[in-house]
């Protein structure tokens, strides 16, 4: 019989750096500073201060992890019942609760001091609300309260983009807010398409996401109907002359693509499908968004047409 090594504290010490990191959800914070840098981009002509680019984004991602570490602590019982979240850190007791909430609020006040001291006051607030949206009113409440737990709570989600944009202008604008109606109108088909893959857990967990409360066929069909109300906005920024053709065909070939895995849903036998949506409707959001940063550059739109 081989003998285990015991571990080292370097060991230990790596071990512990890593549950720290995942407890603020790296991958979703990646997705939500592309989100914001693009906004960042989009607010000028020319280019972003190196100042609002580093601590902007920064301070954001700070933020972001602080809400997805509260995420972590309040749904570590409901983690437990769930194949996808069983390992989460706090779950299977890797970092104690208390840990987390000195992480979560030690994360959270430096990102505010970033955004409120380096940035502008403005960002400072709006990002402090979209943390309260999420860690608080969406984990704490709506997302046990009501299967319209992600269309209510998917506007704090979608702030990255605005907040990214009153980074650099100082002000809410127009085309700032038809970023976030984007990601609000792209937010529940992107989770019910998971919820649908999950129905089981979600139910063992008793969460009532749409599936759970009123089944599949009625959320694939919910999706659909989504799904094309968020490509009808993603048109609105060439309606509006914020962005050009470019992204226009970008826009409509990337939506043709999510309907055709809504409609798939809806329709096919396929066991994976909810899956499939739910890793397609990631890739739809990072290449609208890279399809807007580059219609801004390559076709720019006169000063005096917008």
């Amino acid at each position: 019989m081989t003998e285990t090594k015991p571990e080292t504290f370097d060991d230990v010490m790596q071990h512990h750096w890593r549950d720290y990191y995942e407890l603020t959800k790296p991958m979703v914070v990646l997705l939500m500073l592309l989100t914001s840098l693009i906004g960042m981009l989009l607010a000028t002509p020319t280019m972003v201060p190196w100042d609002i680019l580093i601590f902007g984004n920064m301070g954001i991602a700070l933020c972001a992890g602080s809400a997805a570490t509260v995420n972590h602590l309040v749904d570590r019982h409901i983690d437990l019942k769930m194949a996808r979240t069983v390992n989460r850190p706090v779950a299977k007791g890797r970092v104690a609760p208390f840990n987390a909430i000195l992480f979560s609020v030690t994360l959270g006040l430096a990102g505010m001091a970033v955004l409120y001291f380096l940035v502008n006051a403005i960002t400072a607030w709006l990002t402090f609300a979209s943390l309260v949206g999420y860690a608080f009113i969406y984990t704490f409440y709506l997302k046990r309260a009501t299967p319209q737990n992600i269309v209510i709570g998917g506007l704090a989600g979608a702030a990255p983009p605005l907040l990214g944009w009153t980074a650099v202008t100082g002000q809410i604008d127009g085309h700032g807010l038809l970023l976030v109606l984007i990601i609000f109108a792209w937010t529940p088909p992107h989770f019910w398409a998971l919820a649908v893959h999950k129905k089981a857990e979600y139910a063992s967990a008793k969460i009532p996401m749409l599936p759970v409360t009123h089944g599949e066929s009625y959320t694939k069909l919910h999706i659909l109907l989504y799904t094309i109300l968020m490509v009808v906005v993603s048109v609105l920024p060439f309606v509006t002359q914020m962005l050009n053709t470019l992204y226009l065909l970008g826009a409509l070939v990337l939506g043709a693509g999510f309907i055709y895995y809504a409609i798939t849903m809806m329709i096919g036998k396929n066991k994976n499908a909810g899956m499939d949506t739910f890793k397609y409707s990631i890739v739809y959001l990072m290449g609208l968004f890279v399809i807007m940063l580059l219609d801004h550059y390559l076709m720019p739109i006169s000063p005096l047409v917008r």
